[in-house]
């Protein structure tokens, strides 16, 4: 008998509070026709109800992939746990499921996708959950937040802290699924998966052990479907044992606003003369000074906004493959993409399992991670995961907690300010006109990354912003360069509402990084 089936009939075996989990991350391996299906069920039956979602990275986006909001009727979903949301511009509406969180309408958490991973791992094994020191001393500890995104989750804890083994441990109990909706590019009659075309496999595996092992339902989409016995063994990832339902959707988007580009799934490779270059600017300079804090052999793991050039900084210096980059999503190698299609990589050495790319990640595996920042506070802490004025804008924490929880080093960077206009004229830095929102700040409204404990860690922090450059040093948020035409006092310490110090032998920032054309980087 075959498994393939029409969406509609796929999504007519899920039952009414059914927990079903998602392999997605934004537009990546969504699987949106399926989710659109199950909208348009319970558009038209007010079934199935009541159901609890759970998504390690966003499923969807606000370009063209609905994603979760297919099913963010009012009453469809009770629960949503999310390592990260579909988020976009303040001038746009929020998308469904935001307005569905902040009006209360369903019980909304926000937990560091590697966790999530972790939980259906363990769900997948029959185990009772997961002890783990990520997340301490930040919004996932319940102390503090407790992975709640609104008052309906906060009545209903989803963390707790135990002792074990005369240790601090944040407990998660482990998520057992009754349905994994998952995507691949191709599915044989068996339900046999592989993924070809795709930039990544994320938690494919691992969502479809955890449904099948606790008696659920596995729903493959995929673009096209082949005969029994014609795909190679070593391709398929996911093995049609678990698979009980395959979906044809032969126009599903490789990723966010992109139908297919074979680079991105690693059947090509595109010349590095292809990638575009940065502008000269001061964005470009504070991806050039994260760039000089490399050190060749490097892997180093990559963030969204000003990290995201280092890549092409490395291009243009003529250090391509100087260090290895490695993505929440999987990929190792190559150069990870901007914009929409961020979270892929083009030429990649290796696709890796999210959940494994996680455990890499926890353990503080690799020797760098490159992030962004929204606040940070006198502290040294970082708020990246929230906005309250416009919750939307932001995605939610994804894998950084997971990331920063034992990094060796960390370099966040970001404008020193919210709205300032500024540019680079004759080697310096002219401000014209000054934001009018401090993001220094005594303390951060949420805690994606907690200084006070990077500091009892002895975690290297680096802070790099377009007029100067800050460490942790003793646990201080620590002024040690500041770039050429520069006022210390007028443009840095009057413009940070949190108290900053100031290093004994504060140095000027390389006078290379303010002029255009290379720098003859050296690593």
């Amino acid at each position: 008998m075959t498994k393939v089936k029409t969406a509609a009939q796929a999504v007519s075996l899920i039952k009414n509070g059914a927990t079903i989990a998602v392999n997605s991350s934004s537009g990546l391996l969504c699987p949106d026709a399926v989710l659109e299906a199950l909208g348009q069920r319970f558009a038209a039956e007010g079934a199935p109800g009541q159901l609890t979602t759970i998504h390690p990275i966003c499923a969807g986006d606000m370009f063209g992939t609905k994603g979760v909001d297919h099913i963010a009727y009012p009453g469809m979903i009770r629960r949503i746990i999310g390592g990260s949301y579909p988020s976009g511009p303040t001038n746009a509406a929020p998308p469904l499921i935001w307005q569905r969180i902040l009006g209360e309408n369903l019980a909304a958490y926000n937990v560091p996708s590697g966790i999530i991973f972790d939980m259906l791992r363990e769900g997948a094994a029959c185990r009772p959950g997961v002890l783990t020191k990520v997340g301490i001393d930040t919004f996932a500890d319940p102390r503090l937040e407790g992975c709640a995104m609104n008052e309906t989750a906060r009545q209903q804890p989803i963390v707790k802290t135990m002792q074990f083994e005369g240790e601090e441990w944040l407990y998660f109990s482990a998520l057992k699924p009754d349905v994994a909706i998952i995507r691949a590019s191709t599915a044989d009659e068996k339900g046999n998966l592989t993924f070809e075309q795709e930039g990544a496999t994320l938690g494919a595996m691992e969502m479809a052990l955890a449904a099948h092992n606790n008696g659920g339902l596995v729903i493959a989409q995929v673009r096209r479907v082949a005969a029994q016995g014609t795909l190679k063994p070593h391709n398929v990832k996911v093995p049609g044992i678990l698979v009980d339902v395959v979906v044809e959707a032969p126009e599903q988007l490789q990723t966010t606003a992109t139908f297919y580009d074979p680079a991105i799934s690693g059947e090509i490779f595109r010349p590095l003369s292809s990638f575009e270059l940065p502008a000269f600017g001061p964005a470009k300079v504070m991806a050039r000074r994260v760039a000089q804090d490399l050190q060749k052999g490097w892997a180093v793991n990559i963030g969204f906004g000003i990290s995201a050039n280092v890549p092409r900084i490395l291009l243009e210096e003529g250090q391509h493959g100087a260090v290895t980059w490695v993505i929440e999503q999987g990929a190792v190698g190559g150069v990870p993409l901007l914009d929409f299609k961020f979270g892929c990589a083009s030429n990649a050495e290796a696709f890796v399992a999210s959940p494994h790319q996680f455990s890499y990640f926890q353990a503080g595996g690799f020797d760098c991670s490159l992030l962004s920042f929204l606040e940070i506070g006198q502290d040294g802490s970082v708020n990246v995961s929230r906005l309250a004025a416009t919750p939307h804008r932001t995605a939610g924490a994804g894998g950084f907690v997971d990331i920063t929880s034992r990094a060796k080093r960390i370099i966040f960077s970001g404008n020193f300010n919210a709205g300032a206009k500024m540019h680079i004229e004759n080697g310096q830095l002219v401000i014209d006109k000054e934001g009018k929102i401090a993001k220094i700040v005594p303390q951060v409204s949420q805690v994606s990354f907690s200084g006070r404990k990077a500091a009892q860690t002895g975690q290297d922090i680096t802070y790099v912003t377009e007029r100067c450059v800050m460490k942790l040093l003793d646990g201080k948020l620590t002024v040690t360069e500041i770039a050429p035409g520069i006022d210390l006092q007028r443009d840095i310490i009057a413009q940070a509402s949190g108290t900053l110090h100031v290093a004994p032998k504060l140095k000027t920032m390389d006078a290379a990084l303010f002029h255009d054309g290379p720098m003859s980087l050296k690593l």
